[in-house]
This record gives structure tokens, sequence and C-alpha cells, in this order.
């Protein structure tokens, strides 16, 4: 297996330390706070019982998986033979320039650079780098180890082979990569969640439904079939004669109704004013750390579900 380093170690970075060494690899933690890997390990090891509980170590122990993480003291020491580095520092481009030019001086010739970025295209932070052909994002869905899907986004530069190295080493971790053939804003996820919240706030500020209504209709209603299906394979099986059978009976109704969509809510206005009420008034701000915690045991729940129903009914 790999070495791999995780490069800083808040949410993202100790949720990848999870799903890296449920897959066998040795991982080596860095993080320019002192005491942040520590914090990170102690968040790892209290989460671990939670899911060998739902079978989510993939048969190890959580003794197993906390005896492959160690914490590195310098930059240099987390990259000693690693074969795959994910960065997960803040979302500032001068910070991941500085950060990707370290590691690109410091790791081995073959090792794959990557980033979590969520918002800042690959192109932005390694153009200068002698190494930039091994650079990309892999942008998680937080948390990984509970969510497969993973984004691979190339820069302009980026060699085919690096792309395909890090989806191939995403696969054998048990992830789902999402392989993009170059890079745009958003990526894939944050515009696709991007659509739908537009259109979510639109219902709540033109007054058309409460934020409680569209979230039955996501919830009750469209994740329950996203939850294995995406929306080409629901189209597909939702028309006698598949997609294009779907696309002649329905495409009209989605063309009347794209009129109505061309235009921006306010997302800081009166809006953003019900929607805090009434969530508030559902879940006082006390508790939502409480809430977080039952969301991730959910989802502990139902990838467990998911793996189960893979195996009985098939994917």
């Amino acid at each position: 297996m790999a070495k791999v380093a995780i490069i800083g170690t808040g949410f993202i970075g100790r949720a990848w330390a999870i799903s890296f060494a449920r897959a066998g690899h040795e991982i080596a933690l860095w993080d320019a706070s002192e005491s942040a890997s520590g914090a990170a390990l102690a968040f790892i090891e209290a989460l671990l019982p939670d899911l060998v509980q739902y079978d989510l170590l993939g048969g190890a122990t959580p003794g197993q998986i906390r005896a492959r993480m160690q914490v590195a003291q310098t930059l240099e020491a987390a990259l000693d033979g690693v074969g795959h580095v994910q960065e997960n520092m803040p979302e500032d481009l001068a910070l991941k320039r500085e950060i990707f030019a370290r590691l690109d001086a410091a790791a081995g010739p073959n090792a794959i650079l990557a980033s979590s970025t969520s918002a800042i295209l690959p192109s932005k932070f390694t153009q200068d780098l002698a190494g930039r052909a091994r650079c990309l994002v892999v942008h998680p869905i937080n948390p990984p180890y509970l969510i497969p899907a993973a984004e691979v986004v190339p820069a302009p530069w980026t060699d085919p082979g690096v792309v395909e190295g890090a989806a191939a080493f995403l696969r054998a971790a048990g992830h789902a990569p999402i392989v993009m053939k170059r890079e745009i804003d958003g990526f894939v996820m944050n515009r696709l969640q991007g659509a739908l919240l537009e259109e979510a706030f639109r219902l709540v500020e033109a007054g058309y439904a409460s934020a409680e209504d569209v979230d039955i209709g996501l919830r009750e209603g469209l994740a329950l079939r996203w939850s294995f299906m995406g929306p080409f394979e629901t189209i597909d099986l939702n028309a006698p004669a598949g997609v294009r059978d779907y696309v002649e009976r329905y495409q009209s109704i989605y063309a009347g109704i794209f009129p109505t969509v061309q235009w921006r809510a306010d997302w800081t206005g009166p809006a953003l004013d019900r929607i805090e009420a009434e969530r508030r008034a559902s879940l006082p701000a006390e508790r939502l750390g409480e809430r977080q915690a039952w969301r991730d045991r959910r989802l502990m729940a139902l990838a467990a579900h998911k793996r189960r129903a893979e195996r009985e009914i098939g994917r």
C-alpha cells in the first residue's frame, strides 16, 4: 500500500485520513498548527467505534485503523516516501500557491499532488510549478469516509496518466471518482448543488413554498431515488422506452419552466430571514452540534444499507 500524506488536518483532512487508512494505507498527518493533528487523532479515535458498529471499517478494528496513522513533525517528514498527497488547507489562493510550491519541491517525483479545494481551479495555484503535470484537485463531499463520490479535476497541463492514477487510487479506496475532462468553476457537485439551491431560494423568496416544504420535496421525494440513481438514470427509467422517450414526453414542461428561473434570489435578504427563522424554530442554534452528529449517524446507516443492498440486490 502507498504511503499517503494528509496536509492540513481539519474537518476534511481527518476525514480523508479515515478513508485512506481504512483502505490499508499508512497515513502521515501534518498541519501548520502544532495542535491540529493531535485534535484530529482525538476526533478519529472517538469516531472509529461508531464506524465499526456499522461495519464501515472494511473488516479492520479501530485499533488497526488508528495504528496506520502517525503525526509528522515536519512537512518534509510527512512527504518522505509518499505516493499520494492530499492537501486540505484553507480556501485561500495565496496559501494554496505557497503550499503546493513546497509540496512540489519536497515530494518524490512520482507522487500525485492533490488538493481538496472546493472552489479554486487547479490552474490557479499550479501554473508556475516545475511538477505541475502531477497536480490536480480531488474534491470530496464531506465526510469522504461516508460519501464515496469525489471529483478529480485536472488543470490544462495535468498529465492524463496522473488523472487516471488518481481515479484508480480512489476506486481502490472505495470511492466513486467523478473524472472531469477539464476544469470549470464549481466543478460538478457544487454546480449541481448550486442550481438546486438557487431554485430553493427562489421558491421561498417568491412565496411559493416554505423552507420545510422545499426540504420535504427533496428529503421525502427526489432524494430517495437520487440516493442510488443519478438524474440521467432516473429519467431513463421514468419513461417506457427510456431517456429519449422521456425527453419527447416531458421536455416541453421544462422548456416552459426555464424562463421563470432566469433570476437570482437574494440569498442575504428577506428570504434568508424566513429560512433562518424556520430552521431555528425547528432546531435551536445550541442543538446544531447534536443534529450534525445525528446526520453523521444517519449517513453511517445509509452507507451500511447501500453496501448491503448492493450485495443482495445488485448495483
